[in-house]
């Protein structure tokens, strides 16, 4: 995801400073997320459905501040930045929170603290009254529910309140850019039981959050809603409901019950998710991990009107990205093709039919992002629908062959195929601007994004004296990409009847492949080069980028083995993953975003692809490694990255500090990780699931696969693991389809 995500200032507005943005040798960049604070101080309690997401701490509050992204968004808009609870005027104690493994609800447990009359004669002890605080998400509504409780042998009457407020605030302005102007904010109380916060943005548009409360409060004020309450041992609830509108047009005020929502929510979850194989192993943690996972990108995934889309990460990314939902679908492809399908048609639709320079969009090349914030539409940030992405176009056509070669499904690709034939003509006319072969970028508006492979932060592409590269630049795993897309493209021209498309394809994936080893391959570093600059000069620098080659299948098999050993050699593989540079080479720092992390989604790629070529071992180290980070993470949840320090005995891996989690990428890497060391495919064409030389890891005995679907027929399979040999035994078959085991 791109750390150079977030337009800040020209520099001379910026404020002075005694440490300038070139420290360290550090570009001056025009896009960054700035780290005033760690997401880990307050390891926050994520909910989200739809276009909405919250962050709420532990409490269930919202205390925005300086640095902090606590708050309820809607479409890039914090719509809620305050929402506080008290009881007597002081914050509740704290017994526990949690997120239910399903995602759906947020649940706190709280009780008073020791309450003090002037004098300090205690009032109340503590832990007298319990408040169970339980949150939902759902359409465009957040629902709470409190239930008070006392434990007290006598009548007890307590003030409870709620402070809450709104400042609209642009999700990149939460970010740390600086807007040239805010709109018009405006507060009303609507009869005894609602407040609604209203915002006019700079573009004219409204939007407004309206709080309901059930009681209505005995005292309710433009910012606090206070209830006096008399308990005597029986429960009481409280609910409130928060609604964003946008527009002129209000809405009647909600009437729907907490448990109605509830049960809606699950049923939708239930359909969703009941599309997807199931797993189910003998190691409890891997069971946490993987059932965390499933319920992070089901969340995550948005409906829209082309199918399922999923979001690529809260709490900077809860929108639309080409790229990162692409290689997302590709990693849930064997669980759930139906996200694939959802993801291209989205993409097909707003894929780019004319020159924008500010946008980066040409002609047939798919979309990086998009943003509905007030930022965005007033074009203060390049992102409401932003085409700055190198990579997405090949991976587009990447992902549309591996669809079809999963589910031969041929009238989505009948519908897709003039997208396909559109972002191929991309290749050739806009990516290989000078007809070299290879596929470059450069910007075209100095307000783009410097970089645009997927380590797009200002300072990740560079030589090996740490000089950064200037552009055109031609990224080698790019070039793999094209070639794969290429290879797939043909494949489904033959199944087209378009012969000539086929011939015309297969014959420059033939020329790419011979050209590519000849400028890339570099002996002196062992590796391929991490990019071609400008002036066509190799950036001899040993990457991650290269590992992500073998998966696209472009690299010579000797040259594969000696790839493998220096992925999974210490200079790369910190004992918790593979790093995105290796240990020594000119800019590698184990805290930065791209230049020494650790990326779950990038090692999945690169251990998909040791696995296709033949290193089973190297792919079962990398799962290994990530399931034991996860071990250590909050919720068993691999963030989207930790940093690249070397594993240490006793303790966990090192985080990052602004990292999204959940992140759909790094949530799809262990579904795609155990996939690649089962060597698990499905041969539509052949109604056979393959399961190629499987291996399981030590910590794995066996692994159930339940509901593993090809249309309408579906398997049942178990797999034991005996040494090195895994078993592989049919439980239960419905429709036309195989099981064939290769070793």
């Amino acid at each position: 995801m791109p750390e150079e995500a977030s337009p800040r200032p020209s520099d001379e507005h910026a404020p002075s400073s005694p440490i300038t943005a070139r420290a360290g040798g550090s570009p001056l960049v025009h896009f960054y997320i700035p780290a005033t604070s760690s997401l880990l101080e307050r390891r926050p309690r994520t909910l989200k459905a739809g276009d909405m997401f919250g962050l709420f701490d532990h409490y269930g509050d919202i205390v925005a501040g300086p640095g902090s992204p606590e708050g309820l968004y809607y479409r890039d808009t914090r719509i809620l930045s305050q929402f506080r609870l008290s009881v007597a005027g002081c914050r509740p104690l704290l017994l526990g929170s949690l997120v239910t493994d399903d995602n759906l609800l947020l649940k706190a447990d709280l009780t008073n603290p020791d309450l003090f009359d002037e004098e300090g004669g205690l009032l109340l002890p503590r832990d007298t009254l319990h408040i169970m605080r339980t949150r939902i998400l759902h359409g465009e509504s957040c629902l709470e529910r409190l239930r008070l409780q006392s434990f007290r042998s006598e009548p007890l009457d307590i003030t409870l309140e709620l402070a809450f407020a709104s400042d609209f605030a642009d999700l990149f302005e939460v970010r740390g850019h600086r807007p040239k102007s805010r709109g018009r904010a405006h507060v009303e109380r609507v009869g005894e039981d609602r407040v609604v916060l209203s915002y006019r943005a700079g573009d004219g548009r409204w939007q407004r959050t309206v709080l309901t409360f059930d009681p209505p409060p005995d005292r309710l004020r433009a910012d606090t809603a206070e209830w006096r309450l008399r308990l005597e041992g029986d429960r009481r609830l409280l609910h409130v409901h928060i609604d964003v509108e946008e527009g002129e047009a209000r809405r009647p005020a909600a009437r729907r019950s907490f448990a109605g929502c509830l049960r809606v929510a699950r049923r939708n979850l239930r359909r969703a998710s009941g599309r997807a194989a199931a797993i189910a192993t003998s190691n409890e943690l891997f069971n946490e991990v993987i059932r965390r996972a499933i319920a992070d990108l089901y969340m995550l995934i948005t409906d829209t009107p082309w199918g399922p889309y999923p979001y690529a990460g809260i709490p900077w990314f809860s929108t639309a990205f080409g790229r990162d939902g692409i290689i997302t679908a590709m990693q849930m492809l064997w669980i759930d093709p139906e996200v694939a399908r959802g993801v291209l048609r989205f993409l097909a639709a707003t894929q780019a039919t004319e020159e924008d320079p500010e946008a980066d969009a040409e002609p047939g090349k798919i979309m990086h992002e998009t943003r509905q914030g007030e930022l965005a539409r007033l074009g203060e940030v390049p992102f409401g629908r932003y085409y700055g992405s190198v990579d997405a176009t090949p991976l587009f056509v990447l992902l549309a062959g591996m669809y079809f070669e999963r589910t031969r499904d041929i009238a989505t690709l009948r519908e897709l195929w003039p997208h396909i034939l559109a972002a191929l003509d991309w290749i050739d006319r806009y990516g290989d601007r000078d007809g070299d072969g290879f596929v470059e970028y450069a910007r075209a508006s100095r307000t783009g994004l410097a970089n645009q492979g997927w380590k797009d932060s200002a300072d990740s592409i560079f030589h090996a004296d740490g000089r950064l590269a200037e552009g055109p630049i031609a990224l080698v795993e790019v070039q793999g990409y094209v070639y794969a897309a290429r290879r797939h493209a043909a494949e489904m021209a033959r199944v087209l009847g378009q012969w000539d498309r086929a011939r015309r394809e297969e014959e420059a994936a033939t020329r790419l492949a011979r050209r590519f080893d000849e400028a890339f391959w570099s002996e002196e570093i062992g590796c391929y080069a991490l990019a071609l600059d400008g002036a066509k000069r190799p950036c001899l620098v040993r990457s991650s980028n290269a590992g992500q080659l073998l998966f696209t299948g472009i690299v010579p098999r000797e040259r594969a083995a000696r790839l493998a050993r220096l992925l999974l050699g210490s200079s790369f593989f910190s004992g918790w993953g593979i790093r995105t540079v290796a240990v020594g080479e000119a800019r590698y720092n184990p805290m930065s975003y791209h230049n020494g992390s650790i990326w779950p989604h990038d090692n999945a790629l690169v251990a998909r692809g040791l696995a296709a070529y033949g290193f089973r071992t190297e792919a079962l180290k990398v799962l290994n490694g990530l399931v034991e980070a996860a071990g250590y993470m909050d919720l068993r949840r691999l963030p989207e990255l930790f940093c690249g320090f070397p594993r240490q005995p006793t303790t966990g891996p090192t985080h990052y500090p602004v990292a999204c989690a959940p992140q759909a990428w790094a949530s799809g890497a262990i579904l795609s990780l155990l996939q690649s060391c089962l060597g698990l495919q499905i041969d539509a064409a052949a109604r056979i699931v393959q399961l190629v030389h499987p291996r399981l890891p030590a910590f794995l005995d066996e692994v159930r696969l339940r509901n593993l679907r090809l249309g309408d027929a579906r398997v049942d399979l178990l797999l034991r693991r005996h040494g090195q040999d895994v078993a592989v035994n049919l439980l239960e078959r419905e429709g036309d389809l195989g099981v064939e085991v290769c070793f």
